[in-house]
């Protein structure tokens, strides 16, 4: 039987898991706010969010919200009301208060969280990507309380897209993601803004590092706030150890000298970039001490490219 998907957003990346699932053979239809052009690829995407809640209830679809944060407690409203039944997920940037929500309307038995750490600085239809998963980190929550058997479907709906499954707690993933994605947009907004106070003659001279370090600076303003301001807690946690960090900088470069600086940069760099993947093998969703083992993976920066 075809499983099938529900996406609740078709932006960026709830067009794009549209694409990539079907494109691996998942019944796919869904749902956004205003009309757009999906129908011109072939792409059952309406505007009617009961209506749309009531065919994955009757298909009992796997349910993704890829809805911003702000709009996520009243789309969660709707599925309460029409579709409480459905294994749900979601692709939102943050895990902990998503949770939350999903708790406060009464869904939480059939939810397992998602974040594909995936993206492109635009937004929109028209930049949908059936390939923007691949080879992408994609975490999926292992919370306690987590029912195996939507966790397999999550966890097969990521990997069907081309994705490595990273298992993570809420709680580990909004920490983790403060340093690696929240806190390059925050910084990547801050050196945009140094560069163009420097004029036309600095943004004259400006090439790769600049056009490199901005980069998510050019995602839409609303979209940066809906990402990283749910995270706020965590955010300013690292925020305050970079702050440290440049504030040490300053100091030694009064001395004539960025060395430790430099160092300890490239040292951490070099460890993004020569860091082995352990691929997790052997663990069935449902066993016992299944979440724990996952959790410890995860911990390791471990990734499941398969289900056993």
């Amino acid at each position: 039987m075809t499983a099938s998907l529900c996406v609740l957003g078709a932006g960026l990346i709830g067009g794009s898991l549209l694409r990539a699932a079907a494109a691996a053979g998942w019944e796919t239809f869904g749902y956004n706010r205003s009309e757009i052009p999906a129908g011109a690829d072939g792409f059952d995407v309406g505007t009617d969010l009961p209506a749309v809640l009531r065919r994955a209830a009757a298909a009992d679809a796997l349910v993704v919200l890829a809805v911003p944060m702000p709009a996520l407690d009243a789309v969660l409203a709707q599925v309460a009301a029409h579709a409480p039944g459905c294994a749900l997920t979601d692709v939102v940037s943050v895990k902990a208060p998503v949770a939350a929500a999903v708790r406060a309307h009464g869904l939480a038995a059939g939810f397992v969280g998602g974040h594909p750490m995936a993206g492109t600085a635009e937004s929109g239809w028209a930049a949908t990507d059936a390939a923007l998963f691949r080879g992408a980190a994609w975490a999926v929550t292992v919370d306690d309380g987590t029912d195996p058997a939507v966790w397999r479907r999550v966890a097969r709906l990521a990997l069907d897209c081309g994705a490595r499954v990273v298992p993570v707690t809420s709680a580990e993933h909004d920490a983790a993601v403060a340093r690696v994605s929240h806190l390059p947009h925050v910084l990547a907004e801050a050196l945009a803004q140094a560069g163009a106070a420097g004029g036309a003659l600095a943004l004259g001279l400006a090439a790769g590092s600049f056009r490199d370090g901005t980069r998510v600076a050019g995602t839409a303003p609303d979209l940066v706030r809906a990402i990283c301001e749910p995270n706020a807690e965590a955010l300013r946690a690292v925020l305050d150890e970079t702050l440290a960090v440049l504030a040490e900088a300053r100091r030694t470069l009064d001395d004539g000298s960025l060395a430790a600086l430099a160092e300890a940069g490239h040292a951490a760099r070099r460890r993004y970039d020569e860091q082995h993947r352990e691929v997790v093998s052997g663990v069935v969703p449902g066993a016992p001490g299944w979440l724990e083992t996952l959790r410890a993976a995860g911990r390791r920066g471990a990734v499941l490219t398969a289900l056993d």
